[in-house]
């Protein structure tokens, strides 16, 4: 069974950088096919993709946020982890780590595994 599980500081205040890292049990997240994202949900809003890192590395960010966002890995702990600058309130949401395929997204992606989430509030 795969499980993914978001953690990292639940209020950020504005201006400074959110940092989140998912950890994922079951499954390598070099596993061929596979690709890992980060979507998020604020509130009243519909589900906005972030950004992902694929099994063989290669990373994408969603055009709206690309200059504030960075998406890493960490092999040895099976982690992957999203940094997302400049924060304002318009950045609080819920944060969800997501497992999507087949990489890479030539075609509309099944998102087959999801984190529980983790609330992210923007205040000073």
């Amino acid at each position: 069974q795969v499980q993914l599980q978001e953690s990292g500081p639940g209020l950020v205040k504005p201006s400074q950088t959110l940092s989140l890292t998912c950890t994922v049990f079951g499954d390598s997240i070099t596993t061929t096919s596979y690709a890992w994202s980060w979507i998020r949900q604020s509130p009243g809003k519909g589900l906005e993709w972030m950004g992902v890192i694929g099994y063989d590395a290669s990373i994408y960010y969603s055009p709206s946020l690309k200059s504030r966002t960075a998406i890493s890995r960490d092999t040895s702990k099976n982690q992957f982890s999203l940094q997302l600058s400049f924060v304002t309130p318009d950045d609080t949401a819920v944060y969800y780590c997501v497992r999507g395929h087949p990489w890479p997204f030539t075609t509309v992606p099944t998102y087959d595994y999801w984190g529980q989430g983790t609330q992210v509030t923007v205040s000073s």
